[in-house]
């Protein structure tokens, strides 16, 4: 019930930041920022299979990049802004795009952009002296989130053209996404290419961050000073050492040291919650959106108070979140050809829904008790998957119910 009264405050969030283009809010810039836009783009395919506004915002900041490759951090805008850790979420939004809909055309005609804002990025990797291999974080406006444990208009420590552990981390986790993008797109060379930047990159990260004793990844070189948002996205890169996840996940619930997400950066912890397999957790951080009904919000806010904006559309991922994480329904393959369905309930009992699918409509009614599951599932006619719950594993036929 706490969930359904959330859904329409975010939904009418999306709707209110929906127009010519996407938006940041209906009041202030009224721009289209890179950041928020893939956020609001992943809620829009939860929730339709309109996908008209996603391919033009992902066009648009494809025709926004400058010469030296990164793309502006909004949108049409008449100022030059770069914000360099948007530029790496746009090459993402292409991978997103590549996923939950089915056309590679529209995916190669982007992909020249996505490699020149990975060349930016590579050729700002140290090459001599004690940070030789890490990346010294490009010219602009390293915003990251709106923390207020000591950031400093939304810049994480070191970021601004030094060597940050969350810009270096987003850099690995963004060319992981290349490789598939690239794989996608039969360019197989290109891919072992990212694959390999992803790797050394992640090794000079990994000595250069990791503290033994909080067993979590610093911020900075000189260790001062950690957050949520490295352990996610050191995580959410495939790259972190096997024997130091369990470390992090203890640090990243417990450990008071560490600056927190706020609401746009949330995602990113809802990701690594799943990561973790350990979901309760989401709704432990969802009690901002459950109260916001009776505080008097009709839309979700930009930050936790004081903020400046009452309707910021980055704010609707919890309904993405719903779908894909706590349903658990994610494509599988390209051009969302193949489904995987891994529910993640937590405490919930059960889950009934539809999602949009561009071959047709999932729908799932499964309930959960003693760690399994029983119930139905149905996928679009040509549409395979598999669902895995509680150590079972079922394949999936498209084009009829499938009884569990």
């Amino acid at each position: 019930s706490r969930l359904e009264g959330a859904f329409p405050i975010c939904i009418r969030a999306l709707q209110m930041c929906m127009h010519e283009t996407y938006m940041d809010c209906p009041y202030y810039e009224q721009l289209m920022y890179v950041g928020d836009t893939r956020l609001e783009i992943l809620a829009t395919y939860a929730l339709t299979r309109d996908d008209r506004l996603p391919r033009k915002a992902i066009e648009m900041f494809g025709e926004s990049r400058l010469t030296r490759g990164l793309t502006r951090s909004s949108y049409p805008d008449w100022q030059d802004q770069i914000i360099p850790p948007f530029s790496l979420w746009w090459v993402c939004m292409l991978h997103d795009y590549s996923l939950w809909r089915d056309d590679l055309e529209f995916v190669r005609k982007h992909l020249p952009g996505a490699r020149g804002v990975l060349d930016h990025f590579w050729n700002c990797i140290a090459k001599d002296g004690k940070e030789a291999g890490l990346l010294r974080c490009p010219e602009g406006w390293p915003f990251t989130d709106w923390t207020t444990a000591g950031w400093v208009f939304g810049i994480p420590p070191d970021a601004y053209r030094g060597f940050s552990g969350i810009i270096n981390w987003h850099l690995v986790y963004t060319l992981e996404r290349a490789a598939e993008l690239e794989d996608a797109a039969g360019e197989p060379e290109l891919a072992k290419l990212n694959r390999r930047r992803a790797a050394t990159l992640a090794k000079a990260v990994d000595a250069a961050f990791w503290n033994e004793d909080s067993g979590l990844y610093a911020d900075e070189l000189s260790h001062e000073r950690y957050s949520e948002h490295a352990q996610c996205l050191a995580l959410l890169s495939g790259h972190m050492p096997q024997e130091k996840i369990s470390k992090v996940k203890d640090g990243l619930f417990s450990n008071e040291r560490l600056a927190r997400t706020t609401i746009y950066f949330m995602h990113y912890l809802f990701e690594a919650c799943r990561t973790l397999k350990c979901t309760v957790r989401i709704f432990d951080l969802l009690g901002l959106w459950f109260g916001l009904k009776a505080n008097g919000f009709r839309t979700t806010p930009e930050a936790p108070e004081p903020s400046r904006s009452d309707c910021h559309a980055w704010g609707a991922h919890p309904f993405y979140h719903a779908f894909a994480t706590l349903a658990g329904v994610r494509p599988a393959a390209p051009g969302f050809s193949q489904v995987i369905i891994e529910p993640q309930p937590a405490h919930l009992g059960q889950i009934r829904l539809e999602l949009p699918h561009p071959k047709g409509t999932i729908r799932l009614n499964l309930a959960f008790s003693s760690g399994k599951a029983k119930g139905s599932i149905s996928l679009p006619a040509g549409v395979g998957g598999v669902f895995r719950f509680g150590g079972r594993e079922v394949e999936l036929a498209g084009g009829r119910e499938i009884s569990l």
